[in-house]
This record gives structure tokens, sequence and C-alpha cells, in this order.
């Protein structure tokens, strides 16, 4: 018997068994003193092997981190002057300032004509002050483009989404701070010179730019930003229908007096640009999902998001219809159907393609959709107000009897 009630019985066998079997019972309990032990000197000793643990604390913290860019350069390369200004080009996504500037366009081209007659051939055309508008709206939309994106990565939108924001933060290129303080600048710069422009065209001008300023900032910025309570598709109409178009109609007027006709010109503007930012949301639905981004298009589904697509380009070519149609109306508004190839080739991708890369395109071709009907809908309200002005300067022709 071994102490502590471990039995080893073993039994004894004939002279020609030299093994014997042991049979080993367990008791129930054993004494404190026979367990083993591992020497305290022995512990001291595998302690000083081990690293120093510090602990820190797993509060959850806002901190922003800039992301290893995707590709890194060598310590010896330096971007030269160009390539930084193709990579803030990139980042402020030009191929969207048509939005803002189209609008411009058609409200100038609209008070031009109306100083067009049979003595004033060419009208009366503020060349200055287009262009201040065109440079003071351009800044408002780039800056509104960069504190965008700075606002989305803070909230984790569009992080891993190839299609979404021009890519400063998200490439590692631009630090998160600079990309905002280049978004504030030219915010800055854009109202001062909005503010110039603004001083021309009347009071309506200043409420339409304070409207529009708030607009580019919180349209992202905030936790309530606006594009995430699913009205970016009502600020899109808007800002680039109504607002800008008769705000450049005011500026150069410069009567102060708001216009009905500009009004109805500005609602096709408005109702292409808003399918543009709508299919921008149909393309990122999944990504702003995941972070908490509420929109018209995430909450519609894709389905529906559709039907309210093509609702919105029907709208606008029922509007240049309502124009140009009825008797004694400028039917030259009809040359805009020229860009009837550009949405077939719109209408027919939205119906086919349901990934973010094939939304991604059907937004740009409606990018080029609205180009071109804004230019034969410039060219046909040129037209439509120098031959009447014209006419009258032709020699007549008697044909022979």
């Amino acid at each position: 018997m071994l102490r502590g009630g471990i039995h080893v019985a073993m039994q004894n066998k004939g002279p020609m068994d030299s093994i014997s079997v042991p049979k080993v019972v367990t008791a129930d309990s054993v004494q404190a003193e026979e367990v083993p032990t591992i020497p305290l000197g022995s512990l001291q000793t595998i302690s000083t092997l081990q690293p120093e643990v510090s602990v820190h604390s797993v509060a959850s913290t806002r901190a922003v981190s800039i992301p290893a860019p995707l590709v890194v350069q060598s310590e010896e390369y330096r971007r030269g002057p160009v390539e930084w200004l193709r990579v803030w080009w990139d980042g402020i996504r030009p191929a969207y300032l048509l939005l803002s500037l189209l609008p411009v366009v058609v409200g100038s081209v609209l008070a031009w004509t109306q100083t067009v007659s049979s003595k004033t051939l060419l009208g009366h055309f503020h060349v200055l002050h287009f262009l201040a508008t065109l440079a003071a709206v351009a800044l408002l939309h780039m800056g509104a483009n960069l504190v965008n994106d700075y606002y989305d990565y803070l909230r984790g939108v569009d992080t891993s989404n190839p299609f979404g924001p021009g890519g400063l933060i998200q490439q590692g290129f631009i630090a998160p701070r600079s990309v905002l303080s280049a978004g504030l600048a030219a915010l800055g710069l854009g109202t001062l010179l909005g503010i110039i422009v603004a001083a021309a065209g009347g009071w309506f001008v200043f409420l339409f730019g304070f409207i529009g300023l708030g607009c580019a900032y919180f349209y992202s910025a905030t936790s309530r930003s606006l594009s995430g309570l699913a009205l970016g598709e009502l600020i899109a109409f808007c800002i680039f229908g109504p607002l800008l178009t008769l705000g450049a109609y005011l500026v150069q007027v410069q009567t102060g007096q708001l216009n009905r006709t500009v009004f109805l010109y500005s609602i096709p503007l408005g109702l292409l640009a808003t399918a543009v930012i709508h299919l921008n949301d149909m393309r990122d639905a999944e990504s702003d999902t995941q972070a908490g981004k509420r929109t018209l298009a995430a909450l519609l589904g894709l389905r529906w998001s559709r039907v309210l697509y093509l609702l919105l380009l029907s709208g606008a070519y029922a509007m240049i219809g309502a124009l140009g149609l009825p008797h004694g109306t400028p039917h030259l508004l009809l040359l805009t159907l020229w860009a009837l190839p550009t949405l077939v080739v719109v209408i027919t991708g939205i119906l086919r393609t349901d990934t973010p890369a094939g939304l991604h395109l059907v937004m740009r071709q409606t990018i080029t959709l609205e180009f071109f009907f804004t230019l034969w809908l410039v060219v046909a309200l040129a037209i439509s107000a120098l031959w009447p002005a014209i006419l009258p300067h032709l020699p007549s022709i008697s044909l022979p009897i």
C-alpha cells in the first residue's frame, strides 16, 4: 500500500511469469502535501524569460487613422507639381462639376435672349459676371466634394468602395485634415467671390447663395447630414435646377426680379441632375447601408430605385415637350431630342445592370446625357432669339410672275 490511498495490487504468478500486471486504484481524495509542485525559483526563472506586459484601456475611441496606400513608393520617389495637380484634380471629381455649371450657362443664356432684338442683334451679355459666377459655383462645388469625402471617411462610408470618393484619403495620398482644409478653403473662396457676384444680382442671389453654401457643407457634414436623411435627391433638384439657373439669370439681367419662364426651363436640368445623384446613391447603396447612412436608394431597393430613375428622365423630356410643342411656343426646343440616342443607352443600361461597376458606367452616361441635352437646349434658345431679330434685316426676294 502506498501513502495517500493509492493501492497497487500484485498477484503472484508461477515461476515462468517474470512480469506482473499492476492494478491502479485512484482514491477519492489526495492529501495536499502530496500534490506535485514547482519550486518557486523555477517560476521566477521562467518569469524573467517573458516580455513585460503593458495594460491599455480598450475603451472605444474616435481617433482617425490614415490607411496604408495601396502602392508604396520608394523613399527616393517624390511627386512633381504636375503629378500633385493631377492627384487633386482627380480628387475633386471634375465630371460632377457639370451638374452645377450647366444651369449657370442656361440661366445666363436665357437672360441674354431677352436682350436680343432687331436693333441689338447681339444683345447684352456681361462676360465678366458670367465668368465670375462660373468660378464661384465651381469653387463651392469642389469644396462640397472635398468636405463630403472627409466626413464620409470619418463615418466609414465608401472606405472600400472603388467607385465612391475621389480617393485622396482612401488611397492615402492626402491626409484627412488636409482634405478638409482644402475643402473649407474652396468654400471660403467661393463664398467671397459669390458675394461680389451677388451684389449685381440683388437680394435673391444672396439668399440663393446662402442656401447653396449651407447645403454644400451640411450635405455630408455632421452625424445628421442631409444626404444621410434621404434628402440627397431633393437637395440636388433644388440646387442644380431652379436655384443656380435663377441665380445666374438674375446676375445677368440685374433687375432683381424672378422670371417664371426661367423657373420652368430649370426643371429639366434639376431632374437630370437628380437622376445622376440618385444613380450615385444606387451604386453606393450597399456600403452606405453598412455605414448606417440612409439614402433614398437604399430605402427603396434596386427595383423601385430604377423606377424613380426612369421617372426623373421621363419628367425632363416631358417638360421640354410642354415648353416646345404647344402653338406659339419655340418649337426649336425639340432639338433636345437629338440626345435621344444617349437616352436609349442609359435606359437600357439601367435595366440590364445591378452591379456597382455597371451603375457607375450608367451614371457617367447620364452626365453625358445632361451635357448634350443642355447643349441642344442652348442652341435652340439662341436660334429662337436670333431668327426673329435677323429676319427684318434680310433682303426681300420678289419672285417673277
